[in-house]
């Protein structure tokens, strides 16, 4: 699944081709929307936010579309061939200058802007956002003391935006097994703190490069080594499912870096 980074330079590049622009042709290619028709419609914004994006169209209406596993937002010249076959491209729209072409898009849906709340409303602060909020997102994390901080991290009610690569590679660098409980991590702030900084450093790029080594390779800590030495101890770094976010992911980590930390359950008030 892409991570917020990925979605916030999709929307910085669609947002410098599109913004100010007119629609002159739209292709809807879901079911629901197959006889919409947004030319004609001014491209006022395009707003990420979490791994949602949003494209404000005169009028008051919003087009909400969201990647899900492999979704992928692509901009051609007119004229240029596409990068992927006609059958995966859900949605097209066109401007004068420019093609942006849709593919794979698991959600695609029109809605007026004023509802935008609607299908966004629920999700925690954006790390690339300018609701970014620790504070709130700290709060928002303690409020699943009983779950393993992997699983807590990829909700997207906590905070908004990050994914499966960064859950273990945020867990590495806090040296945090991703299993271990929320009430039992010693300092959840230092997991929003690198949340935020870890995705902003990645803003331009959408590359989720943890490291700061920009070998192939060397990129990330843990995310994609399974039994690879660890670039710090040496350790076999292991994997293996975790659920998150609605479903089983796919989890590594060092077990040497990142040892499970228990402490017996508060003792019953009944």
């Amino acid at each position: 699944m892409p991570e917020g980074d990925t979605v916030f330079l999709a929307a910085t590049r669609l947002r410098a081709a599109l913004s100010g622009q007119r629609l002159t042709k739209t292709d809807f290619r879901v079911p629901s929307l197959a006889t919409v028709d947004l030319s004609g419609g001014l491209v006022d914004d395009v707003v990420p936010r979490g791994k949602h994006l949003l494209f404000r169209v005169s009028g008051g209406r919003t087009l909400h579309t969201h990647y899900k596993m492999d979704g992928s937002w692509h901009l051609y010249r007119h004229g240029e061939k596409w990068g992927g076959p006609s059958f995966e491209v859900r949605l097209v729209l066109e401007t004068r200058d420019w093609v942006a072409v849709g593919f794979r898009l698991a959600v695609v849906e029109l809605l007026e802007t004023a509802d935008e709340a609607r299908v966004v409303g629920h999700l925690g602060p954006d790390p690339l956002g300018a609701d970014w909020d620790p504070a709130r997102a700290l709060e928002a994390l303690r409020q699943h003391p009983d779950e393993a901080i992997g699983s807590v991290l990829l909700d997207q009610r906590v905070i908004a935006g990050p994914g499966n690569v960064y859950k273990s590679e945020i867990c590495f660098l806090a040296g945090v097994h991703p299993e271990t409980l929320v009430r039992d991590v010693s300092d959840p702030a230092k997991l929003v703190d690198l949340t935020a900084r870890t995705m902003r450093a990645n803003k331009t790029t959408g590359s989720q490069i943890t490291t700061g080594d920009l070998r192939p390779g060397r990129g990330r800590w843990v995310y994609g080594r399974f039994d690879k030495p660890c670039f710090r101890c040496g350790t076999l770094i292991e994997r293996g499912d975790q659920y998150g976010y609605g479903a089983d992911r796919i989890t590594y980590w060092c077990p040497s870096c990142q040892p499970v930390v228990t402490t017996a359950p508060a003792p019953s008030t009944h």
